[in-house]
């Protein structure tokens, strides 16, 4: 406690991020952003995720963010033990919730502890807003996902419920500007009329945002300008992003060089040194995240469109996913293609000899080939990775997205053709130097007075004088 009596803080912010690699990297980025600027920060989180992060050099920013646990995840199980999805999150809503609410409880009461100005937590938590407005403090919800995305969700809730003239009628139609309707749900409610537990463990993100003192996203506002107005006018909406590490950015925050949380382990070495073989901008990194898992059909197709394009190609390819690939593949493709397990997704993107970024379009991926100007094929499997693959494609014009067949199938010779348009073809000039316009402007967003950077500093202001 020595260097905490020593520090004068401005303001302390507890912050509680949804377990998951691409929850708690934006979360953690953002603290380190409040932290450069005096403001306290307390992680609440489960027991592993306090494990991982104490042996992580990139989170702990002198004595000014600290780790509480508040869910025992070792002991209390995993979905398969403890009955699936919904129990999961039954179970860790009961304990989690009266632990945090004992740990702030704890902090405002400390006279050595700062207290508790506001609860940052992730919007897959929204009890938590009732433990904020329970004791008195502020409350944010952080959303991961794109606004985009999430406006999808929202106008989910609203259809068929007040007819013509209810709230669906003055809500936009923001097709015409990239945002799909999310059409995989269609006809997913029960005989009940009860949707499925993860559908509504999805909208019940937006069941009580109006609520919220901050609603934020990991997005800036030019990113998706329409969509952050009329989110605006729903609810107190402010873009915080992009949450990357600053190096790759405004380098505004000290070694601040890469995330503090990976649920794999990197095969940097590996990576670095096949790609400093290789010529600027002559290869294509493949990635569909920590979640996403390709059928064993589309698995081959990958693989025959890689070998096809002839273009030299790093793909990651989990452990759990390797079983799938082509039967002698690593050998046939040992000359132009590397295939490792995970990577370091940053340092991959920023090395020149990358041209071209084939993704799923998890906004997290989306969000780092925008900022750092990376032409993308887009491939995306579920949810908002529809809305972010339209963007790509339609209204920031900085890649292309694959056309699937009658099977829902991304054929080799269709992975082929969009790898050789967007590195190559007639529109590959165009669409870099779309990409270069959005990486300085994601970097203008989080420079001093850029959107992003004034939206901080409004949220600290009113910490300060909360």
């Amino acid at each position: 406690m020595e260097g905490e009596k020593k520090r004068d803080y401005r303001s302390h912010v507890m912050v509680v991020p949804y377990h998951g690699q691409g929850h708690m990297n934006p979360m953690l980025q953002f603290c380190k952003r409040l932290s450069s600027r005096g403001i306290k920060i307390t992680v609440a989180t489960t027991v592993s995720v306090v494990n991982s992060l104490q042996q992580s050099k990139q989170v702990v920013i002198g004595e000014s963010i600290s780790l509480e646990p508040i869910y025992d995840d070792i002991v209390e199980g995993d979905m398969k033990t403890l009955g699936g999805f919904k129990k999961k999150l039954e179970k860790f809503e009961s304990i989690a919730s009266r632990n945090l609410e004992k740990l702030v409880m704890k902090k405002q009461e400390s006279p050595l502890e700062y207290p508790i100005k506001c609860l940052v937590y992730d919007a897959n938590l929204p009890w938590c807003l009732g433990i904020a407005k329970e004791m008195s403090v502020l409350g944010a919800a952080f959303f991961t996902q794109s606004c985009s995305s999430i406006y999808s969700y929202y106008k989910m809730t609203l259809d068929g419920e007040e007819g013509d003239k209810g709230p669906v009628s003055s809500i936009p139609d923001l097709s015409t500007i990239g945002i799909p309707v999310l059409r995989s749900f269609e006809g997913t409610s029960n005989s009940s009329g009860k949707h499925p537990p993860f559908l509504k463990f999805i909208l019940d993100q937006l069941s009580n945002i109006k609520e919220a003192d901050w609603v934020l996203f990991n997005s800036f506002d030019q990113l998706e300008e329409e969509v952050v107005e009329w989110m605006s006018k729903m609810c107190p909406v402010k873009t915080i992003g992009p949450t990357i590490p600053s190096v790759y950015l405004d380098n505004g925050i000290q070694d601040d060089n890469e995330y503090g949380f990976n649920l794999f382990k990197p095969n940097e070495d590996a990576c670095a040194n096949w790609l400093n073989t290789k010529e600027p901008g002559t290869v294509v990194y493949i990635s569909f995240g920590s979640a996403a898992s390709l059928g064993p059909e589309q698995m081959e197709e990958l693989a025959w469109g890689l070998i096809e394009s002839k273009t030299h190609f790093l793909w990651v390819v989990r452990e759990s996913e390797e079983s799938k690939l082509p039967i002698k593949f690593l050998q046939e493709t040992s000359k132009n293609g590397l295939v490792v397990n995970w990577c370091p997704q940053l340092q991959v993107l920023s090395h020149e000899a990358v041209g071209c970024f084939m993704t799923h379009c998890g906004w997290n991926s989306t969000i780092e080939g925008v900022c750092l100007g990376l032409p993308m094929v887009a491939m995306p499997q579920f949810l908002d990775q529809f809305s972010g693959a339209k963007f790509v494609e339609e209204v920031w014009r900085t890649g292309i997205r694959v056309k699937v067949d009658e099977k829902g199938i991304v054929r080799r010779e269709e992975i082929g053709r969009c790898i050789k348009e967007v590195m190559e073809g007639e529109r590959a000039e165009e669409i870099k130097r779309n990409a270069n316009r959005w990486k300085e402007l994601a970097k203008d967003a989080v420079s001093e007075d850029g959107s992003s950077d004034n939206n901080i500093k409004e949220i600290i202001a009113r910490l300060v004088h909360h």
